[in-house]
């Protein structure tokens, strides 16, 4: 079937399902290369799937049959771009995840978003490009395996080169956690997953202090035997292709470009990375090209990968030798890839042009700087690169078409720039050694030609016109130039005539310099011919006819011819008449054709000077058009740059108008809680006098419990000084009450002997009244004193009961009951002494 009758079909079934709902026909269909035709039939084709695919009423499965369909049409970059930018495709399989989310095509849809993002900057603001962003993250956290692989690969698209999409990551509230989980996908089993992983971190925290700990100088070299080694023996071309964009990210750094420059294995690595490059596959070329470009960017690089570019043919054999002889051969693959036949293999060549030059132009450089070391093994690869360059100039076939003259004229750019540097390499190098001034001569011709190529098509050729001049006015173009203008060979000398009366009325055309330039060459030339000329004179040999020769013979045959003239306008005698008139008519006709002469020479004059002022004219109405067109095409690029910075600004507003209004938000809270904390701080003044309030009272109380325990402790010491003497008066308490025992005991004995006593006395004095009557009196008078005696002894009795309430007094009241107690002890004795005395007479009764 062919792509119009599949189209055909395609539509039909489009329509009937757009009309009946039914799909019978959609799934099997079959259409490749659906973008190849620029008619209207694709784009309807194509927009009626996208719509379909859109379309929410879809049945997942048929909307699963679309995104298949869709995959196989995005398979160049040219489909992918189309896809993406003229029918919205992105945006559509975004909201296809969003509404279908949990249906069987999740993972196909997953795949060919990646395939769409790849390379391509994607705004924030396209619609459910949020919701993707928020799908992809869940995702990845709950480390679902069927789909984590396509989700890392997708959000590492969407991050690189964002910054939209990467503050609107930043500014979500689970961007730690986020964090945490790609960093322990750096420990997954599958390479793929740990270089999406690096590539999201890389693109959201390069710049922070988890890039910082992560890309430090402790890691980076692991991360760069990582990814060389990735990039060397990868599971695939899509890791390959991630590795390298990881690295060229990382390059961007300046502090991970010095950790590269010092990393020991990188001559190593590269050298294993130029080997990948004899492989016949375009696409691992180009990235390995890419990222050899991404390295040139950086100074201190680009003198290594020199040395590995450029290194001599003994290193090769015998790094052959151990690496298998592929890996060491790296300047000759770059040059292979130049003259190479593949298919899609010209943005490879043009790659590898650019390379060149700018490591040429590195070797200029380091001789410049007098570093000559390496020059032999630089001049043997430029002999290797020439030919293949001068082919690169050919084949222009404009039956072909437009497109393949665009190809061609792009390709010749790129030539020419490196010619040129080529041209100043050899030019450094023939000061060292003498033996490739053929380079030189090579290089000017190829450059020549290059010149006049584009001066024949620069009025078919977009930017042709303005690309000449701007070459006709470098710098570089002045060795080309002079090394024509005194050539040997006459059509060199007339295309660098013809390029230099175009150069002469452009303002920043080097004439000085071309002056300079001319000059040496002939000084040069000179003393090469005085050279030479010395050498033949020693070696006698006769000389060969040379240019100087030629015109030396010219001169005397035009000596000879005016010898002769004269001698006729002398008056030579002739004898003959006849001869003589003829003279005379030739003499006529010679001054009619002097005249003739100096008419048409006038003529001539006139014409040349009209010529040159018209092609002055002419050159400078070019000059001013390309001028006009360079600065109407500057405009327009400013204008999309202008463009693309306003959609900048625009999402960057829109960011700021969402941290604008939660700044409010937040404004507004902190205003709150401002008030909150202004009563919080009236109460804590007033909870601050209360508490100093109650400090002084608490001050005051320490200070009067200080008191009272130093109170108590004096107390405490009165009171063991009291329990002693408690305790002794207890004692002497208790010997008083033994000895009032012992006293009553006793009287009472001494009273029931003296009762005895008494009634026996009775008993005698009975017979004797008066003696009776004494006795009752001095009775009387003994019982009063016995009765005080026992009221005294009461009162000691209660005295001494006392004695525990009244200590203080004690002292007092024992003295004076030791004076009572003597007292009565006398009167004890006096009475004893009376009732021993068995009542004599003589008993003094004034006691």
């Amino acid at each position: 079937m062919d792509v119009t009758t599949c189209l055909k079909s395609l539509l039909l079934a489009i329509q009937q399902y757009r009309d009946s709902r039914t799909a019978q026909h959609l799934s099997g269909l079959k259409c490749e290369q659906l973008l190849s035709s620029a008619q209207a039939l694709p784009s309807e084709c194509v927009s009626g799937l996208v719509e379909l695919a859109g379309n929410p009423s879809t049945s997942p499965t048929l909307t699963s049959s679309i995104i298949s369909l869709l995959s196989q049409l995005a398979c160049d970059d040219q489909s992918r771009e189309i896809l993406h930018s003229s029918y919205n495709l992105t945006s559509t399989l975004a909201a296809v995840i969003h509404c279908h989310s949990n249906t069987p095509g999740e993972p196909l849809c997953l795949q060919v978003l990646q395939k769409l993002t790849y390379n391509t900057r994607i705004f924030q603001s396209a619609s459910y490009i949020h919701e993707l962003i928020t799908f992809l993250m869940t995702n990845i956290q709950s480390q679902n395996e069927d789909v984590v692989m396509s989700c890392l690969g997708l959000l590492a698209n969407l991050c690189r080169d964002n910054i939209s999409v990467q503050i609107y990551i930043k500014s979500l509230d689970n961007v730690k956690q986020f964090y945490r989980t790609l960093i322990n996908f750096l420990a997954h089993n599958s390479l793929t997953v740990v270089v999406f992983t690096l590539s999201i971190l890389a693109s959201l925290s390069l710049n922070e202090k988890v890039g910082e700990k992560l890309f430090d100088a402790k890691n980076i070299h692991q991360t760069f035997q990582l990814v060389f080694n990735i990039i060397v023996n990868g599971d695939g071309t899509l890791t390959r292709k991630y590795s390298v964009d990881l690295l060229v990210d990382l390059l961007k750094n300046p502090k991970i470009a010095d950790y590269l420059t010092r990393y020991p294995h990188f001559s190593a690595c590269v050298s294993q990375v130029l080997g990948l490059l004899h492989s016949k596959d375009p696409d691992p070329a180009a990235k390995v090209l890419e990222l050899l470009l991404a390295m040139c960017s950086v100074s201190g690089l680009r003198s290594l990968l020199c040395e590995v570019v450029f290194k001599p043919a003994g290193l090769k054999l015998r790094a052959a030798g151990r690496d298998g002889g592929r890996k060491a051969q790296c300047g000759l693959a770059l040059v292979q890839w130049l003259s190479s036949p593949v298919e899609g293999g010209e943005s490879c060549s043009l790659q590898v042009l650019q390379l060149l030059s700018e490591l040429l132009e590195v070797r200029l450089t380091h001789w410049d700087t007098g570093e000559w070391s390496d020059s032999g093994r630089t001049g043997l690869f430029v002999e290797m690169l020439l030919p293949v360059l001068l082919g690169l100039l050919k084949g222009l076939n404009l039956s072909q078409g437009d497109a393949h003259l665009g190809k061609h004229c792009l390709r010749i750019s790129y030539v020419t720039s490196l010619l040129l540097n080529i041209l100043h390499v050899t030019l450094q190098y023939f000061k060292i050694l003498k033996c490739v001034c053929g380079v030189s001569q090579v290089c000017a011709e190829a450059l020549l030609k290059t010149l006049e190529l584009m001066s024949k098509l620069r009025q078919h050729v977009k930017d042709m016109e303005t690309s000449f001049y701007r070459m006709l006015q470098d710098q570089r173009i002045v060795t080309p130039l002079s090394l024509a203008l005194t050539s040997h060979h006459r059509d060199r000398v007339q295309t660098g005539l013809s390029l230099l009366f175009e150069a002469t009325p452009l303002p920043d055309f080097p004439s000085f310099v071309l002056g300079e330039s001319i000059a040496a060459n002939n000084a040069y030339r000179q003393r090469e011919a005085e050279l030479s000329v010395k050498r033949v004179a020693v070696q006698e040999v006769p000389p060969l006819r040379t240019n100087t020769s030629m015109l030396n013979s010219s001169s005397v045959s035009n000596k000879s011819v005016h010898s002769l003239v004269e001698k006729i306008q002398t008056g030579l005698e002739v004898k003959d008449s006849h001869v003589s008139e003829i003279i005379d008519v030739y003499e006529q006709k010679l001054v009619a054709y002097a005249s003739k002469e100096s008419r048409l020479q006038d003529l001539m004059e006139a014409k040349a000077l009209a010529l040159s002022q018209a092609d002055r004219l002419l050159a400078q109405y070019r000059f001013q058009r390309a001028q006009a067109e360079a600065e109407a095409r500057k405009l327009a690029g400013l204008l999309k740059d202008a463009e693309r910075r306003r959609e900048e600004l625009k999402v960057e507003l829109s960011g700021q108008v969402l941290e604008v209004e939660r700044s409010k938000a937040d404004m507004e809270e902190l205003l709150q809680h401002n008030s909150r904390l202004q009563r919080d701080s009236e109460e804590h003044q007033a909870l601050k006098g209360a508490y100093n309030t109650l400090l002084n009272r608490f001050n005051e109380t320490e200070r009067l419990l200080k008191e009272v325990q130093a109170a108590h402790v004096s107390l405490t010491k009165q009171t063991d000084t009291l329990r002693k003497n408690h305790e002794a008066l207890q004692l002497q308490q208790n010997k008083i009450r033994n000895l009032s025992m012992s006293l009553n005991q006793h009287f009472a004995l001494f009273l029931s002997g003296l009762r005895a006593e008494l009634r026996a006395e009775e008993e005698k004095v009975k017979e004797k009244e008066q003696e009776r009557r004494d006795l009752e009196e001095t009775v009387d008078v003994l019982r009063k004193e016995l009765n005080k005696t026992e009221q005294a002894r009461k009162d000691a009795s209660i005295k001494a009961s006392s004695l525990e309430l009244q200590k203080s007094q004690l002292e007092t009241k024992l003295k004076q009951k030791e004076d009572e107690l003597n007292k009565h002890s006398a009167m004890i004795a006096m009475i004893h002494s009376l009732s021993s005395g068995k009542m004599k007479s003589d008993v003094n009764l004034s006691l």
